[in-house]
């Protein structure tokens, strides 16, 4: 498996386990629907939270929340439709993003709520 990929899958992880910690129940990882992925999908007080994770070696380039781009958003919020008609929810959305540098052998995590919204 290619470094970045590594890298994804960690951050993924670190994501899940800092939202367990912080008393969110995982419904969903890696939810697929047409062309759009939703890394994590999670709900905590009635809330439904579509976590976007983003994870970066560098912040040369920008921030990691800053590769969140409106394609990527339409597909989500399409996903998002289908999974929450599919189980038949009736929960507030939230659209958040999980940015993580990696700084030597450690990471760094900020959890954006509300990071997008949905049109």
């Amino acid at each position: 498996m290619a470094q970045h990929n590594d890298l994804g899958k960690k951050g993924e992880q670190l994501a899940v386990d800092f939202l367990i910690k912080n008393g969110y129940d995982i419904l969903e990882r890696n939810y697929r629907f047409d062309r759009a992925e939703v890394d994590i999908i999670a709900r905590k007080e009635g809330i439904l939270s579509i976590i976007e994770v983003k994870t970066r070696t560098t912040v040369d380039f920008g921030n990691p929340q800053d590769f969140v781009k409106p394609k990527q958003i339409k597909n989500l919020v399409k996903a998002v439709n289908e999974y929450i008609t599919e189980d038949q929810l009736d929960l507030e959305v939230r659209f958040d993003i999980i940015a993580i540098v990696q700084e030597n052998q450690s990471f760094k995590l900020e959890h954006l709520k509300d990071a997008f919204y949905h049109f």
